[in-house]
């Protein structure tokens, strides 16, 4: 099986062509398209887009890139998002969430006090409805690993990471798997190739994070689409020296293993 953990479907870059986008990522054997909200104005769009598909899925939840402008009232509504839909065979966990310390703008004073709120409160959020979270880690690992041993979620994906080895293995061991995508197949990201070769394959799973984090090859385009995780399978394959069907029969195992709902989800149309 082959799946795309983390996809931006509902992005305006695919407003143009998203069926043909579905079409190509179902030709390339995409059994799976986890579409994660970013904000509360998304949550009703990126449900109905994933119902809208055999493989489509969702999460909800606030990027932490979002954080700064959520409205006072956007956790409850979050709440309330959860509540309606936890028997949603679609609603896969809660996400994205995390913490981002790249942009300054962002990562100091109470600006980041309220990025860090925000992440806990929906951790909080995910325990109530018993749900696995979608993680944005940008150089926050070691903060992220605080507040997940302090809240012992169901677990989850790490997306793009891009931390030590020693940071991915006190995820894994607190039941996340980690997010391998379009960054992996640049010659130049060799912390997050070395990742890709150390790692256990059973705590690894695919991405794209589409439209961004797009893969050496389209480098010129820029646009990523989900079709194009079956080609970043086989630079995973390549790293670790496996056949790609083994690689594929791993990382499918372990986003079932670490999303209980998603086989519902895709079965469930």
């Amino acid at each position: 099986m082959l799946f795309d953990t983390h996809c931006h479907l509902d992005a305006s870059a695919f407003d143009s062509d998203r069926e043909q986008v579905i079409a190509r990522a179902q030709a390339a054997g995409v059994q799976a398209i986890l579409i994660p909200a970013v904000e509360v104005v998304s949550f009703e769009r990126v449900r109905m887009l994933a119902h809208s598909f055999v493989q489509g899925a969702y999460a909800l939840g606030i990027h932490p890139m979002y954080v700064g402008h959520a409205g006072p009232d956007d956790l409850k509504l979050l709440r309330e998002a959860l509540a309606a839909h936890q028997h949603d065979p679609k609603l896969v966990a809660v996400g994205e969430i995390g913490l981002d310390f790249f942009i300054p703008d962002i990562s100091y004073g109470a600006a980041r006090e309220k990025q860090e709120h925000y992440f806990d409160a929906q951790l909080v959020l995910a325990k109530e409805f018993d749900l696995p979270v979608l993680l944005h880690v940008r150089r926050s690992q070691d903060t992220l690993l605080k507040y997940l041993r302090q809240r012992k979620v169901k677990g989850g994906l790490a997306h793009a990471f891009n931390g030590s080895l020693q940071q991915a293995e006190q995820f894994v061991g607190l039941g996340f798997a980690l997010g391998m995508g379009g960054a992996m197949t640049y010659g130049r990201a060799l912390q997050i190739r070395r990742l890709a070769q150390q790692i256990s394959l059973d705590a690894l799973v695919l991405e794209t994070d589409a439209p961004d984090i797009a893969p050496e090859w389209l480098v010129e385009n820029r646009r990523n689409e989900p079709a194009q995780v079956l080609r970043i399978a086989q630079v995973l394959a390549d790293l670790r020296g496996q056949d790609l069907k083994d690689v594929l029969q791993a990382t499918s195992l372990t986003a079932l293993r670490i999303l209980p709902r998603l086989m519902q989800a895709i079965e469930s149309n």
